[in-house]
């Protein structure tokens, strides 16, 4: 009877290299410029937001935030208990 040789182990780790930290820095870059423009846009609209509109606006940011993290927590369960096979 012929043994299987054990598997061999590697110690090789994701590096974080040079490319890895260029790209962080672009889209660093990138999602500032983004920002700048949108805090320019919206304080150039003179255009204020009532009460109610703000009200909305965080029910609405909740509301996404938990059926987001909601759905997330689905995922995770049905992984772990072999839903999804």
């Amino acid at each position: 009877m012929e043994q299987n040789p054990p598997p061999q182990e590697t110690d090789a780790k994701p590096t974080f290299g040079v490319g890895s930290w260029i790209t962080v820095i672009v889209l660093g870059g990138i999602l500032l410029v983004a920002l700048f423009y949108a805090v320019h846009a919206w304080s150039s609209m003179n255009n204020g937001i009532s009460t109610a509109g703000w009200v909305f606006m965080i029910m609405g940011i909740v509301f996404t935030t938990a059926v987001g993290a909601g759905l997330m927590g689905l995922v995770f369960y049905s992984s772990r208990h072999n839903f999804d096979q």
